[in-house]
């Protein structure tokens, strides 16, 4: 909603402050139905030439991160951390095999059924199944796991990243064709050369609209977004280095209560639960 109330401050900034100072708001509003459409539909065309049927369905999603902000909050990185704590200790306690029930069946499994957020999150519980499986085939080596853990994090960051980048290419791309909006006005505007002054002038304001609402459009709509989508994955890919550096702790050979500290390390500070609350946390774990 911050995003929301930012372009709503803008535009009444913009539009206010040209009223205010005596500006003629008639002729932009009359123009600005046929730039906005020049405009917005070259833009538009241009980012459908530029990526595929997924990518575009991909932006669209994105979106829905900008109003709604990162998708994990402080609860969620206690309830991952203490999943990842009942595996690790699982683990250390009675040994690979016995995490088998839980990572070939998650949907049957009793500790993911307590907590059903991360089940339910395709991404993280098949993240956490397939690297705990790997461990129980001897793909006990910390550096090898971590080697191939970060690469497919990086993998999986620079795909969520590419609709911010392709909407910042658009942003990019907004100026110029504001002025190719404007190129048109100003050819309309010649073919009218014999018109009185005033008409003239009418029009050639017309035609600096399309340069207006290119800048406008570019630095303070699409960027500010692009700029807002890119934090917000940035911020829920810390969700999954979590279970990178839990695992690998653990590979290390580090007890429970120091891997999920190097866990809870990975949680953006703005979500870190203290170590008293993830202490708590895991101490009230209940899993049957």
């Amino acid at each position: 909603m911050l995003t929301l109330g930012g372009l709503g401050f803008l535009l009444a900034c913009v539009f206010g402050s040209f009223i205010a100072s005596g500006g003629a708001i008639g002729p932009l509003i009359a123009s600005m139905p046929f730039e906005l459409l020049s405009i917005l539909g070259a833009a538009v065309g241009a980012f459908l030439m530029a990526n595929s049927m997924s990518d575009v369905k991909h932006t669209a999603a994105g979106f829905k991160k900008v109003l709604k902000g990162p998708a994990f909050r402080k609860a969620d990185y206690l309830e991952l951390l203490s999943l990842l704590y009942y595996f690790v200790k699982l683990a250390s306690s009675r040994g690979a095999m016995a995490l088998e029930p839980h990572i070939e069946k998650p949907d049957e499994s009793p500790a993911f059924a307590a907590f059903p957020k991360i089940r339910d999150n395709h991404h993280a519980s098949v993240m956490i199944c397939d690297y705990l499986r790997m461990v129980g085939m001897n793909a006990d080596d910390p550096h090898q796991l971590d080697d191939i853990m970060a690469r497919e994090l990086k993998k999986t960051l620079h795909e969520e990243l590419h609709p911010s980048h392709a909407l910042q290419t658009m942003s990019d791309a907004l100026p110029a064709l504001g002025i190719v909006a404007a190129v048109l006005g100003v050819i309309k505007t010649m073919s009218k050369i014999s018109e009185p002054p005033a008409v003239l002038g009418e029009m050639i304001g017309g035609a600096l609209v399309g340069t207006f609402l290119g800048v406008l459009l570019a630095y303070g709509v699409a960027a500010p977004i692009a700029a807002r989508m890119r934090s917000v994955v940035i911020e829920e890919s810390k969700f999954f280095e979590l279970i990178r550096a839990v695992l690998v702790a653990h590979l290390h050979g580090n007890p429970p209560q120091i891997s999920i500290e190097s866990g809870r390390k990975m949680v953006p500070n703005s979500q870190m639960p203290s170590f008293v609350e993830l202490e708590e946390a895991v101490q009230n774990l209940s899993i049957p």
